[in-house]
This record gives structure tokens, C-alpha cells and sequence, in this order.
């Protein structure tokens, strides 16, 4: 399974594995060939295609070696270029969308008997991607669909055109799914939408994301709540203060700029100006103070002058993100951005480009550097930190999704081993512009169910949990804090 694109694409691949393991198929080892290979796609940017066509490419021999190997491409530039894809690429068997995901094991098998590529296309949502079975890569974590689609119409977009418009799930339905979710041992879910805090006008409620957070905050077990993306045109006071007031929704928000022109963000067709989204910024500090924004900018958009680019700089300046993913301007035809005057030179957006991630670099180097010395309980990850072998380094999210890397040591430099999934307490000594590092040693490790969970997907025994005296309680116990380095340590 190979996954282009944002967090939605993720989840899908997960429903898209999930499917395939129901009808049978197992993963194949990392060192060995596939005997079906799939592409989950993505269409927002023109290397889309490129990258797609390229992989292709190269898997074309081991189809020839193996006529018996079947090559599937679904997603959004699946559901845009539909029978080109074949055209293009011969020997792929199964071309499906975005609203038919489900259909990927029949698909195979119809390609398998017939001898011949199949295109199916649905122009509207076939299933509801949670209804489906699904494979999570990770124990300890996982994401929510709380609805599908977007109603926006933003003129550099081609995601409304191939995820239709937006639907909801009902509130019932996501609860449910989050709590059989704790009850397997994940400790933090992020609800996902395209535009997720407009979440509830399919059914007439308003104020429906605000109360789906609060109604997070009372689920037992539920470690840490996090949500992507959310619209500046959307975004309600009754959304800040549930956050405020929902202690495991995260001090944590992404929301996506785009430009810091109001010039043009009209020509973008985004419903909301400089204003709008520096007050937004403003009102979420004053709420949530320690909270990290961090945000989606496109540099090079058809027209942008030096002014307009000046003033995404004067944004970037006063909003202080503590990071922003940063693109250059892609056509993509379909889209009215595409047909637009004014498309600017490469080499004029590349000199934007560089000016703008050379300051946010600078502000997120800043603003890690004020943690210094700051303890937070990081939420112990996998994988997460290329060098961390290296370095004899752990890695973890804080509360605010600041990458974390940290020392495997307790504070007297004995090896401290938490498991993904458990937390770990620990003090920040150093901050980069995309990190930070703690390498002072843990100061007390929590072992978590999404620990426990970890370890039992890993195949290794979940740890006792130690005898705490006091007064008796009624409910599930609090997960047992150890110290790090200490007796009770494995």
C-alpha cells in the first residue's frame, strides 16, 4: 500500500488494507514483491502525476516477470484522470475513486477472471469510509472521519470536484466509533474532515463540532483529542472556548492561511481576510496561551504581487506559527486558478518561496527555544525520528504536537524503555526550528492500555501494572506511574 496526500488519503489506505485482509490477503514482508500492489493517489499538486506515472514505470518489469501481479490506483488523481490512467499505463488492473474505496477486493477479482483492466468510478459516496473494516498502522492512535467532502469552493482547489460535497457522519456514530476505538487501547484520536468545523450544517447544528469536542472530553480513557483541518471561515468562538475547557483536546491548532493578502485570498475564493484570521489567532492565544497554531501557506498564486507576498510575511510575523507546511502555487486544470492571468515565473515564486521559509524557520527556532527548560509528557511514538538509533533517542509528540526527541535513559542514565503508546515525562534542554530535544533523561514513565495495546500487536506480554495504597475508587484504575530508570522499570 503506498499513500500519496493528506490525512483523509491515510485513512482510507487503512480502510483500503482492512478490506484486503478481510478478503484474505496478507501483508507482504518489506523485502519481498507484492503480489498486488495499491496507490492511494493525490491530486492537489501538479508532481501528483508525475510521481504516480513514475512508480508505475517502474513497477512495469515486475508485472512483464509476473503477469500474475495486479497494480491498483485509487484516490483523487484516480477519480480526476479516470480511463487515462489505463491509457497511460496498460498494465494497471484496477482504477477506483474516491467514493468507491470499498469496491477495491471485488475490482481485483473481477480483473483476475476477466483478464482485462477495470475502471469503476462512482460519482458520489458508495459507503461511508468508517462503516468499512480497517487495518490501523498504529496502536496507540488513530484517525476519525467525521465527515466527507467540502463545500467550499476555493478557485486553486480540485478536492471538491473528486470528494464530492461534504457529508456527515451523525454525532452517535463517531462516539461509538471513538470509544470501541479507547476500549482497543488508543490513547489519542484526531477527527478528520476536510473542513472539519462545518461539521454539523448537513444536519442544521451549528455549534455540532464544538459539542462532538466536549462530548470527546467525557469518554474514559481518552488520553488526547486533536482534530485537522478547520476553515478560518468556520471557525466560532463556541469552537475555542470547548477547547479551552475540554482538558484532552490538545492545545493544538492547525488552520490553514493559505495567503496573508486580502487581495488574494478573494481571488482564492477563501470566504475570510487578513482580519479575520489574525483575530481568530488572537482570541485562541488569549484562551489558550501555550497553545502552538501552525498553518498551510501557498506562495506564487496567479497575480500575487511583492505587496502580497509582503503581506503574508507581515502574517506570518504577528501569528508566530510554530510551523507552516509551505507550497508553491501548482496548476492544476479544472481549477478557475488554472485559467487565470498573471501566472508567475518559477523563478520569482522559488525566491518567495525560499524568503518565506527562511522566516518561519527562524520564528519556529524561536519559539522552541522558549521551552527550554519546560517539562511536558510526551506521548511515547514509533518511527517517528530518522536518527533516534542513532542517538540512542526516543521520540514522541507533547501535548501541543511538538516533535520530541529524548534521551532512553532515566534521569541517573540507566536505559529506560517506554513503550509507543505510554507517556513519558521529560524536560526540554534544546529547540530546533522543526524539533525539539531532551536530553536531561526521562523523569517518570506512565505506562498506558495504548502501551499495553502496542505490546500485545508486537507480540510481547503486557506489563503488570504496580499496587498503588490509598483510598479505593470507583471505575477503571489510573494507569501506574513509575519512575524512569527506577526497579519498576523493564
Amino acid at each position: 500500500m503506498r499513500t500519496y496526500g493528506c490525512q483523509m488519503n491515510v485513512h482510507d489506505s487503512e480502510r483500503l488494507s482492512g478490506l484486503l485482509e478481510d478478503a484474505g490477503y496478507e501483508r507482504a514482508a518489506e523485502d519481498a514483491t507484492a503480489d498486488v500492489v495499491v496507490f492511494n493517489t493525490c491530486a492537489v499538486r501538479e508532481n501528483a502525476d508525475n510521481r504516480l506515472y513514475g512508480n508505475l514505470g517502474h513497477l512495469r518489469p515486475a508485472k512483464d516477470a509476473n503477469p500474475e501481479m495486479q497494480i491498483a490506483v485509487g484516490g483523487c488523481l484516480a477519480q480526476k484522470d479516470r480511463g487515462e490512467i489505463v491509457r497511460r499505463a496498460p498494465w494497471v488492473d484496477v482504477v477506483f475513486g474516491t467514493h468507491n474505496i470499498g469496491s477495491l477486493p471485488t475490482l481485483l477479482e473481477r480483473a483476475r477472471v476477466q483478464r482485462e483492466a477495470q475502471v469503476e468510478i462512482e460519482e458520489s459516496l458508495e459507503t461511508f469510509p468508517s462503516t468499512l473494516p480497517t487495518r490501523r498502522e498504529s496502536a496507540y492512535a488513530a484517525w476519525v472521519a467525521i465527515s466527507v467532502g467540502c463545500n467550499n469552493t476555493c478557485t486553486f482547489c480540485i478536492v471538491p470536484s473528486l470528494r464530492g460535497k461534504e457529508r456527515d457522519r451523525r454525532p452517535g456514530d463517531v462516539l461509538a466509533e471513538v470509544r470501541a476505538l479507547v476500549d482497543e487501547g488508543v490513547a489519542e484520536v484526531t477527527l478528520l474532515g476536510q473542513n472539519v468545523n462545518a461539521y454539523g450544517v448537513e444536519f442544521g447544528d451549528r455549534r455540532a463540532f464544538s459539542k462532538l469536542l466536549r462530548a470527546c472530553g467525557e469518554i474514559d480513557g481518552l488520553e488526547r483529542v486533536r482534530f485537522t483541518s478547520p476553515h478560518p471561515r468556520d471557525f466560532t468562538d463556541d469552537v475555542i472556548e470547548a477547547m479551552a475547557e475540554t482538558p484532552n483536546v490538545m492545545p493544538q491548532l492547525h488552520m490553514p492561511l493559505q495567503s496573508g493578502s486580502s487581495r488574494v485570498l478573494k481571488a482564492m475564493r477563501r470566504s475570510y481576510r487578513k482580519e479575520r484570521f489574525l483575530g481568530i489567532v488572537r482570541k485562541v492565544r488569549e484562551a489558550m496561551p501555550e497553545a502552538a497554531i501552525s498553518t498551510d501557506i501557498i506562495v506564487g498564486f496567479p497575480g500575487e504581487t511583492e505587496e502580497d507576498f509582503e503581506e503574508t510575511l507581515d502574517v506570518v510575523r504577528q501569528a508566530r506559527f510554530s510551523m507552516a507546511f509551505t507550497f508553491q502555487y501548482s496548476k492544476r486544470s479544472g481549477t478557475p486558478a488554472a485559467e487565470m492571468e498573471g501566472q508567475l515565473p518559477k523563478e520569482v515564486v522559488q525566491e518567495r518561496y525560499e524568503r518565506l521559509v527562511k522566516l518561519q524557520d527562524s520564528i519556529s527556532a524561536e519559539e522552541n527555544r522558549k521551552l527550554v527548560g519546560r517539562e511536558v509528557e510526551v506521548l511515547v511514538a514509533e518511527g517517528e525520528g530518522r536518527k533516534d538509533g542513532e542517538h540512542r533517542r526516543l521520540s514522541g509528540r507533547a501535548p501541543d504536537n511538538r516533535l520530541v526527541h529524548f534521551a532512553a535513559t532515566g534521569t541517573d542514565g540507566e536505559p529506560a524503555e517506554p513503550r509507543p503508546g505510554d507517556m513519558a515525562t521529560v524536560t526540554i534542554t534544546y529547540g530546533a526550528p522543526h524539533h525539539l530535544v531532551a536530553d536531561s533523561g526521562i523523569r517518570a514513565i506512565r505506562r498506558t492500555p495504548a502501551g499495553d495495546a502496542w505490546a500485545v500487536r508486537n507480540g510481547r506480554a503486557p506489563e503488570p501494572s504496580g499496587v498503588l495504597l490509598g483510598m479505593p475508587t470507583v471505575g477503571a484504575p489510573a494507569a501506574t506511574t513509575v519512575s524512569a530508570g527506577g526497579c519498576c522499570d523493564s
